[in-house]
């Protein structure tokens, strides 16, 4: 896996905050993005929160 494309995406957790900071690691091209200076988030399955939750570009 390319070290360059890979980023770090944390869970902000559930409205109770159960799961919050737990790890996803992808690989996200921040190079083609139309405001380089955004973050990327997405919406990704907890396991510790046992519900979809929103995760955030971190690294």
């Amino acid at each position: 896996m390319s070290q360059d494309l890979l980023i770090k995406l944390v869970s902000v957790g559930d409205k109770n905050g159960v799961g919050k900071g737990h790890v996803y690691y992808t690989r996200y091209n921040n190079k083609n993005k139309k405001d380089p200076g955004k973050k990327y988030e997405t919406t990704k399955f907890n396991p510790i929160a046992k519900t979809h939750t929103v995760y955030k570009q971190k690294k």
